[in-house]
């Protein structure tokens, strides 16, 4: 029977999401996902994990991430601190191949679900030099000789905040999906999961406020969900009245991180 992910208590999925992902699964490709921080990207991946019931690899990507790093390494300090203590197996170059998350993926016996995050943080040769690998799903490792074939296709999802262009070779082997940031009455079913009592007048007031501060013009970083969620648990922890939210905006600090914009907001305000 095949796989099919459904989102979950914990994570709410859009309808053509959730469609993304499960195309992906079937056509057995990588699912690029973009969209502005706080979208739940990541916890995507973590969800259609735990949703499936399958080991999360997460490969986090740096400006300094090589591509070979996901496949393995040869610890050639390790090598030579055991030659040069008489250690046994030092003869054994496998013994000192350790593999990445990619490699892990490969390696392992059951199927997992392979997060490769924030991809677009490398630099531009990276995605294509994943090309080989997320198409044949194999690599080769140069010091043994060896071919590494997945025993089981992972389930890869990439994430990207659209930092830099992705090469087109790459972006025609994945299924592409952007997730728009949630409306309101989505973002009324996202916030309830993080809540086992939520206030509704608090909620409307709430929701009203940050949905006005992200329309402002000229607020350079948009608060996002998660910052909403903090923005709450700190309104019902102050015990704020919901009739103050909209003019005073009490603790604006947890939604906006930026002098200009907390002054924009301040304009707003007066």
């Amino acid at each position: 029977m095949a796989q099919t992910f459904t989102g979950s208590r914990e994570y709410v999925a859009s309808e053509e999401l959730m469609n993304a992902v499960n195309i992906a699964m079937a056509l057995e490709k990588p699912l690029l996902i973009k969209g502005e921080p706080g979208t739940g990207k990541t916890m995507l991946a973590e969800a259609v994990a735990k949703s499936l019931d399958k080991e999360l690899l997460i490969w986090s990507i740096k400006s300094t991430t090589k591509a070979a790093e996901g496949l393995y390494t040869y610890d050639t300090i390790q090598r030579l601190y055991d030659s040069q203590f008489g250690e046994e197996g030092v003869e054994d170059i496998g013994h000192y191949i350790r593999l990445g998350k990619m490699g892990e993926a490969f390696a392992s016996e059951k199927q997992v679900v392979l997060l490769i995050d924030e991809i677009d943080k490398a630099d531009l040769e990276f995605p294509n030099d994943l090309l080989w690998e997320l198409d044949k799903m194999e690599f080769y490792i140069r010091e043994t000789k060896e071919t590494v074939t997945a025993k089981q296709r992972p389930i890869v999802i990439i994430t990207s905040n659209a930092e830099k262009e992705l090469p087109d070779a790459f972006l025609r082997r994945c299924i592409f999906h952007y997730i728009e940031f949630p409306g309101p009455e989505l973002m009324e079913e996202i916030v309830r999961t993080h809540f086992d009592e939520l206030d509704d007048h608090l909620l409307k007031e709430a929701m009203d406020a940050f949905y006005m501060i992200r329309g402002l013009k000229l607020i350079r970083k948009k608060p996002s969900t998660s910052e909403l969620i903090d923005w709450l648990r700190a309104l019902m922890i102050g015990g704020i009245d919901p009739d103050r939210i909209a003019a005073e905006i009490p603790f604006a600090g947890v939604l906006l991180k930026k002098d200009e914009d907390l002054e924009e907001l301040k304009k707003k305000l007066q």
